[in-house]
């Protein structure tokens, strides 16, 4: 063992314990691999949750948005009164305002004839409410009647929705009401829905008879370019009735969030299973790191007995949970990556492998490894030469 001014290096002591027992050491490696590709993939799988969530308020072209206060989330919404919308035209510093209708239909699959629930969006094409191209572009087209913009990022279960437009084919049903897809436009599938389409108001009110035209989902509310945001908002929440509330973009966007977070379980499922997996690998670590105390007992009071302190032993566990910590981490990271693409092309939802994530993950994995460590470290200090005799 290498000497450094007549003390064994506490890595290299640490690193060569380790490597005494190549099964057991392998045995580690595995436990930290596991629970860093199981963190991995709930927060992978909470942020897809997420990221899904916002996908729709995100292409919304808005200032301020109006959603009723008993509305869990933009895909379960509460009707309210269009006036509402309309009385805060009224406030000199909006410019314009504009209801979004939503609800939940289901799809006839072109080629199949089977039935798949997705999110109908109706708004008046007379204003761009959508900062998506292919909408704008085709807003005027949607004043047709019966006609739908079909979103090519839905899941296949759909059907091949692009194939058989090219093909001519362009007539289904949406809530067992006939209408005709105009073309395509991209958003993308959420936890709430697999699929989406945009149309008219009209043509919305058409495919849910039971709606009517006075009861909205969401109000979108544009300001001048000079208006204070904070005033404006301040000013319409005492104009208007105290069921409806006023976000942000900012805002409407973290309320999608906290539905997910805090009122679905899916999000505490992901939160709990983080935690487990840390568990787990901690336990794992522990084990290992303890056995070989216990297994090396003898040789550790021998060195006590040789002078060295307690803070010597307590490097050289903390070192073997760091080189246990690295060298789980590294392949738990490249085979994560491979299961992130492959939940990708299954889901259709976006999971990227961020470098924060990586920090983050890192940084979970270390302190798993440290607090197993200071676990066995107790052990490690009933060590007594005194013992040997």
């Amino acid at each position: 063992m290498k000497i450094i001014n007549g003390v064994y290096f506490p890595a290299r002591f640490a690193w060569r314990q380790l490597i005494h027992d190549r099964t057991k050491f392998i045995a580690a490696i595995c436990g930290v691999l596991f629970a860093c590709v199981l963190v991995f993939m709930q927060l992978g799988f909470k942020d897809s949750l997420y990221a899904s969530a916002v996908s729709a308020p995100t292409i919304l072209s808005g200032d301020l948005f109006l959603v009723h206060k008993q509305s869990e989330a933009m895909w379960r919404p509460i009707h309210f009164s269009r006036s509402e919308l309309m009385r805060a035209l009224g406030h000199p510093a909006v410019a314009e305002v504009a209801p979004l209708y939503l609800g939940l239909a289901p799809f006839k699959n072109m080629q199949t004839q089977t039935k798949r629930t997705l999110m109908v969006y109706g708004f008046d094409p007379d204003k761009e409410l959508f900062n998506v191209a292919a909408v704008k572009s085709m807003r005027r087209a949607l004043q047709r009647k019966d006609t739908v913009l079909f979103d090519e990022y839905s899941r296949p279960e759909f059907g091949p929705v692009r194939e058989l437009l090219q093909a001519g084919r362009n007539v289904t049903e949406i809530n067992d009401y006939k209408v005709s897809i105009l073309g395509l436009f991209r958003l993308g599938v959420s936890f709430a829905a697999d699929g989406n389409v945009v149309t008219s108001d009209l043509n919305f009110l058409r495919i849910f008879p039971g709606r009517n035209a006075d009861e909205i989902d969401l109000g979108v509310i544009r300001l001048h370019p000079d208006a204070s945001l904070k005033e404006v908002q301040a000013a319409l929440d005492e104009r208007l009735n105290t069921f409806v509330s006023i976000f942000t973009y900012d805002e409407l966007l973290e309320y999608e969030k906290l539905y997910w977070a805090n009122t679905a379980p899916i999000g505490f499922i992901f939160g709990f299973g983080t935690i487990m997996g840390l568990v787990v690998g901690m336990v794992i670590v522990y084990q290992i790191l303890f056995t070989d105390i216990t297994n090396h007992l003898n040789e550790f009071a021998t060195l006590k007995a040789m002078g060295y302190q307690d803070g010597y032993f307590v490097r050289v566990v903390f070192a073997s949970a760091f080189f246990l910590a690295f060298l789980g981490f590294m392949p738990g990271l490249l085979f994560s990556v491979g299961l992130y693409f492959l939940a990708e092309s299954q889901m259709f939802m976006p999971m990227p492998m961020t470098f924060n994530k990586v920090m983050t993950v890192f940084f979970f994995i270390l302190s798993m490894c440290a607090v197993a460590g200071l676990l066995a470290i107790r052990k490690l200090k009933a060590a007594n030469p005194a013992d040997m005799f």
